[in-house]
């Protein structure tokens, strides 16, 4: 049980305070922006934050939103591997469901970017070049995303331990789940594309 503790539940915890950090919100107000969570469609991850025209806060509430993930998992890893996989568990249900903000939080494409990337490099890397080549090509930021993990899940199965793949596979339904919008606007053919407007843009982070 004492050894249960050290490498599953202490990293959980760990990740998911980490990942339970609000970047979106906490730059948005610093930044005299009020509460992101007024504005559009209220979530707190980087595309909310672009509605506001500061390119720059959002690109940061991005790059932080997944380096969270990423120091989840390199922090807890020193562990062991199990700790690294509980951390990357904890850091993305911490960004999605943070107990600061009523468990009402972002959808987890950034800190799940991040946590490949702590997990496996090339698996990021492969999930970071997909996202990017998804969105030129459809210019649905939606679609790239959760197009764009499950290639990265494929790529975890080709190319690490059967562990990381696995954790990799079970937080992509968590990102789907948490896109249910934007999957029945993709349906019925109202989901807004990259530069269509922030105003009427649902975020992919």
């Amino acid at each position: 049980m004492q050894w249960y503790g050290f490498h599953v539940v202490l990293p959980l915890a760990v990740g998911y305070l980490l990942g339970s950090i609000p970047f979106g919100l906490l730059l948005t107000k610093a930044a005299g922006l009020g509460d992101i969570r007024a504005i559009g469609s209220g979530n707190i991850g980087a595309t909310n934050v672009l509605r506001t025209g500061r390119k720059g806060l959002a690109g940061a509430t991005l790059i932080l939103d997944a380096l969270k993930g990423v120091a989840a998992v390199l922090i807890c890893g020193v562990i062991g591997p199990l700790a690294a996989i509980a951390a990357a568990l904890g850091a993305v249900l911490g960004h999605m469901f943070p107990v600061w903000l009523s468990f009402k939080g972002g959808k987890g494409v950034a800190t799940t970017l991040g946590v490949m990337w702590g997990l496996s490099w090339p698996v990021g890397a492969v999930t970071c070049a997909a996202w990017l080549l998804l969105a030129a090509l459809f210019r649905y930021s939606s679609l790239a995303a959760l197009f764009g993990i499950v290639i990265g899940a494929i790529a975890a199965w080709l190319l690490v331990d059967w562990r990381i793949a696995l954790t990799i596979t079970a937080l992509m339904p968590l990102v789907w789940i948490r896109h249910r919008a934007n999957i029945r606007r993709l349906l019925d053919g109202t989901e807004p594309k990259i530069g269509q407007g922030k105003a009427n843009t649902d975020p992919a982070a």
